[in-house]
C-alpha cells in the first residue's frame, strides 16, 4: 500500500507539500499540484483517515442514538440525517437503544471512543440515565431531535407542537364539529403537553366545552389508539371527532372503530399527527398534521456541524412549522 512518502518521492516534492495539496491548507503552484495528483493516481494512494483525524482532531464522523425505531416517523428523520451527513462530508454511525440501558451505556461509550465529532439524539422518552450520561460528555457537541430536557449545552430541534395541535382542532371546528376529544401521548413528554395546549386553545377560542372524559393519555403506539376508542365508545355521551396526537395511534383508533362497526368519518372523524408515509394509503386516507421529518433530520445535522465548526457551547432551541394535510378521515357536519 502506497504511503504519503511514496507520493512525495514520485512527485519530487516534500511530504508537507503533498499534505497541503490534498488538504488544501496552503497555496501550491498549479504545476506542483498536478504532479502530486498524478502521483496519487499512479500509486492509487488513499490518505489514512485515522492519521488525518489524529492530526486535525476531527474524524468527520457523527453519531446518532435512536431510543426507538418502531415508529415510521423515525425512519424518515433518519433518512434526512443520512442525506445531510453525506452532503456535509460526514460519515454516520447509527445506534438504536430500544429501551435497553445496557445498550445505551455501551453505544455511548463506543461512539465517544471512536472520537465522533458530534452526537445526534432522537429520543421518545425521558430516561434520567441517558441524560445524566450525556451531561458527563458535555464537551461533545450534541443536538437532540423531537424532544428532550432543557440544559445549557444541548441544541434542540422540535416541531411547533402547540401550533400543530391548534391547526388540527381548528380544522375540526371549521368542519362543524363541536364535540371534540383528544388522545394525547404520554403527558410527561413535552410534545404531548404542547399538542394538548394547542387543542385547548382552539376549543377556548371557539367557546366550546372541553369534556374531560374525552381527553385520554396514550403512549404513541397503535394499541393505545384501540384502547382509547373502546373507552370513548363505551360512554353515553360521545364525541363526533377526535384529535389524535400521532398517526400510529390514529390508525389504531380507526382500526378499532372498523372492528366495532363504527364508520370513519361518518360516525367519528379522526385527525392524526406526523403525516407518516402510510397515512395517505390508510382506509380512509388519514387527515394529519404534517411535520417536515426529513427537514428535521437535515436541520439537526446542519445545526450540529455549525456547533462543531464555531465551537459553540451554549444550547438553543429551533422550531419547525407544521401544516395540515387534508384527506378523507374527517367529515363535515351541519
Amino acid at each position: 500500500m502506497a504511503t504519503i512518502k511514496d507520493v512525495a518521492k514520485l512527485a519530487g516534492v516534500s511530504t508537507t507539500t503533498v499534505s497541503h495539496v490534498l488538504n488544501n491548507t496552503r497555496f501550491v503552484a498549479k504545476e506542483t499540484q498536478e504532479r502530486v495528483y498524478d502521483a496519487v493516481k499512479s500509486l492509487n494512494y488513499a490518505p489514512s483517515a485515522v492519521a488525518r483525524s489524529l492530526k486535525v482532531n476531527q474524524t468527520r464522523t457523527l453519531g446518532l442514538l435512536v431510543t426507538s425505531s418502531s415508529n415510521p416517523f423515525f425512519a424518515e428523520v433518519v433518512q434526512g440525517v443520512e442525506a445531510a451527513c453525506f452532503k456535509e462530508g460526514y460519515s454516520l454511525l447509527l445506534c438504536t437503544i430500544e429501551g435497553d440501558r445496557q445498550k445505551l451505556r455501551h453505544y455511548l461509550e463506543t461512539l465517544v471512543a471512536k472520537r465522533i465529532d458530534g452526537l445526534l439524539l432522537m429520543c421518545t422518552e425521558y430516561d434520567p440515565l441517558l441524560f445524566s450520561l450525556l451531561e458527563s460528555y458535555e464537551s461533545l457537541p450534541q443536538v437532540i431531535m423531537d424532544w428532550g430536557p432543557s440544559n445549557e449545552f444541548m441544541d434542540k430541534i422540535q416541531d411547533n407542537s402547540a401550533q400543530g395541535g391548534y391547526l388540527a382542532t381548528r380544522y375540526l371546528i371549521e368542519q362543524g364539529h363541536t364535540a371534540i376529544g383528544c388522545l394525547t401521548g404520554p403527558m410527561e413528554k413535552l410534545p404531548s403537553q404542547q399538542r394538548l395546549t394547542g387543542f385547548q386553545q382552539a376549543m377556548e377560542e371557539a367557546k366550546l366545552t372541553i369534556n374531560s372524559e374525552w381527553i385520554i393519555a396514550g403512549d404513541f403506539e397503535a394499541v393505545s389508539g384501540e384502547q382509547a376508542f373502546k373507552a370513548i365508545w363505551s360512554l353515553t355521551e360521545r364525541p363526533t371527532a377526535m384529535f389524535v396526537c400521532n398517526d400510529v395511534m390514529a390508525m389504531g383508533m380507526i382500526s378499532a372503530a372498523y372492528k366495532g362497526g363504527v364508520k370513519v368519518p361518518e360516525a367519528l372523524s379522526v385527525i392524526g399527527y406526523d403525516d407518516i408515509p402510510m397515512a395517505k394509503y390508510f382506509i380512509p386516507p388519514l387527515t394529519s398534521i404534517s411535520q417536515p421529518k426529513r427537514e428535521l433530520g437535515k436541520m439537526a445535522v446542519t445545526t450540529l456541524v455549525d456547533k462543531i465548526k464555531r465551537k459553540r457551547k451554549k444550547g438553543r432551541t429551533l422550531l419547525l412549522e407544521t401544516k395540515l394535510s387534508v384527506r378523507c378521515s374527517v367529515s363535515r357536519r351541519g
